[in-house]
């Protein structure tokens, strides 16, 4: 059994807010991967499937994001999980928008959903950052983080989400940089696929069989068109 806990705040005046990513990666999976629906246990909403091999707790907790570590400990103590088995997905100022970094203890970085959960859990459980990017400056982070994502942002937001959607298999199953290669799929897609669309206006080439075609309809010997061809 793992912990799959996104962070946020509850009720519909915080549902678009960008403190509330971590909500939105985990409905995200449990949309993508058939998880069941969510019910109330652990002052949070939770939801119960599976990733891979993977048995899976997604967790939302609805203590407010101050106090995260309370519902969050109380699910791993319940199932009598360390800290290891716990994944937290949450907003992170650090990283640029779109940006995602998976990262095994270390310390909360002035983050108060973190900052509880190191309080009920200790610092040994795998973060899952999703970059927001920072305001530029201090003062304004709180207003920030409580204001939803504007309107320009909901194109990449949607390809994160379906990237970790995508990916969540493999980040349960401890294959990191195939999760985040899932997510750069959805960010970046490769340049192949789309360097082979033709633009408005081009002219298709010329199949194999059109081009046999027109050899069989031009009387010229090879030697003729070849001669032809550079006058």
């Amino acid at each position: 059994m793992l912990i799959f806990a996104g962070l946020g705040n509850p009720g519909p005046k915080y549902a678009q807010n960008r403190h509330n990513i971590g909500y939105m990666a985990v409905d995200r999976i449990a949309s993508d991967h058939g998880f069941g629906p969510w019910k109330s246990r652990f002052q949070g909403q939770c939801a119960e499937g599976r990733l891979g091999r993977e048995k899976v707790l997604l967790l939302k907790p609805e203590t407010f994001m101050n106090l995260s570590g309370q519902s969050v400990g109380e699910a791993m103590r319940f199932y009598k999980l360390d800290p290891a088995d716990v994944t937290v997905f949450h907003d992170e100022l650090d990283l640029a928008p779109g940006k995602v970094r998976v990262k095994q203890g270390g310390g909360h970085a002035g983050h108060n959903g973190l900052r509880s959960i190191h309080q009920h859990l200790g610092p040994e459980y795998r973060r899952v950052r999703l970059g927001i990017g920072h305001p530029g400056v201090k003062e304004l982070v709180a207003q920030y983080v409580l204001h939803d994502f504007a309107r320009a942002d909901q194109d990449w937001l949607d390809d994160l989400l379906r990237g970790i959607g995508d990916g969540a298999t493999h980040l349960a199953e401890g294959a990191t940089d195939k999760f985040l290669n899932a997510v750069a799929q959805r960010m970046a897609p490769s340049r192949a696929s789309t360097a082979q669309k033709p633009k408005p206006g081009d002219k298709p080439a010329p199949t194999a069989e059109a081009e046999g075609a027109e050899t069989a309809q031009d009387p010229r010997s090879p030697l003729q068109r070849l001669v032809d061809k550079f006058r």
